[in-house]
């Protein structure tokens, strides 16, 4: 072997035996949201959005459809790193009611709050269905089981005096469904707790006349005394295709929630990296245009997770 092959060899064998590191893989963040065509999908969609954006070389995090507030809690200590869960569902599955009755979810800690949703009752105009009462004899989806939207459906009934397994026929759809199912005339009305505007109203409002029954009852107003974690509120006229008057209703607040065994610094990251980023995150859907950061430490019902409330104390807002 000639004296220039031979430097070359040794040149290649240093190079393979000092090869440089690979690159360290990206840690998978599963986010639960809910059905694709509601808002706390895109909370999910556009977080992780946002966070493979400014931390992509630590993270790929994942927004996932589930199958709403009731599968992210219970899913969290087995399949997601976040959630996205109503205010109610936040407080009954921490406190052990409900769904929880008797087994809490003491491993729930909370992240922030987002947007606020309304418990909504769309119907087909055609339908007759002028109150909540109207409801009997019709087809009527209440939600999928493990929804936040079921359970407001079943309050809504109980507090009118209605049972939906007698007095009309219930559907339990997930929401992409239900609002084909109304156009389709498969189903004369949906219950629904979503931020506004939502696009599973907006689509069939493009297709069918709507209307959007009022949820303002005394006994409901009672009701949301009653409870801390909801709110009266007000959908302004306009804000659907043919809905041109204020709807009234109650509402919960989105949440994002985690556990007390999630990575404090990733918590941490997550938490600075959306407060620092608000603008986009306004910006990246109608039903965030209004957040604060006043709102999104509210009705918070869990526990902040450290990582979050190292933030919050380094900000000096707690």
């Amino acid at each position: 072997m000639g004296f220039g092959k031979w430097i070359v060899g040794i040149v290649l064998a240093i190079g393979l035996t000092f090869q440089a590191p690979q690159a360290m893989a990206k840690e998978d963040v599963l986010f639960g949201g809910a059905s694709i065509t509601g808002v706390y999908y895109q909370v999910a969609l556009q977080i992780s959005s946002m966070m493979n954006k400014h931390h992509g070389d630590e993270y790929n995090f994942i927004g996932r459809p589930t199958g709403g507030s009731v599968f992210n809690v219970n899913a969290l200590e087995r399949l997601l790193d976040f959630g996205v869960a109503q205010s109610d569902r936040n407080w009954q599955a921490y406190n052990g009611a409900a769904d929880w009755e008797g087994n809490p979810a003491k491993y729930l800690r909370s992240v922030f709050s987002m947007h606020p949703e309304t418990v909504l009752l769309v119907v087909r105009k055609d339908s007759g269905i002028e109150g909540v009462e109207d409801l009997r004899g019709k087809r009527v989806n209440i939600g999928n089981p493990g929804s936040g939207q079921r359970g407001n459906a079943e309050d809504v009934l109980r507090i009118y005096g209605l049972d939906y397994n007698r007095d009309f026929r219930a559907e339990g759809l997930q929401q992409h469904e239900a609002s084909r199912a109304l156009v389709d005339r498969k189903i004369d009305a949906f219950f629904y707790t979503v931020g506004n505007p939502s696009a599973a109203i907006e689509e069939p409002a493009q297709s069918v006349d709507i209307d959007i029954i009022s949820i303002n009852s005394d006994d409901i107003r009672k009701f949301v005394d009653e409870h801390p974690y909801y709110i009266m509120t007000t959908i302004p006229a306009g804000t659907y295709r043919g809905v041109d008057y204020d709807v009234e209703t109650y509402a919960v607040t989105a949440t994002v929630v985690t556990t007390e065994s999630a990575p404090e610094e990733l918590v941490y990251n997550k938490v600075k990296t959306v407060f620092e980023n608000l603008d986009d995150l306004r910006a990246s859907h109608a039903a965030f245009r209004n957040l604060s950061r006043e709102q999104m430490l509210e009705g918070l019902s869990a526990p902040f997770h450290p990582g979050a409330l190292k933030y919050y104390e380094e900000q000096g807002w707690m």
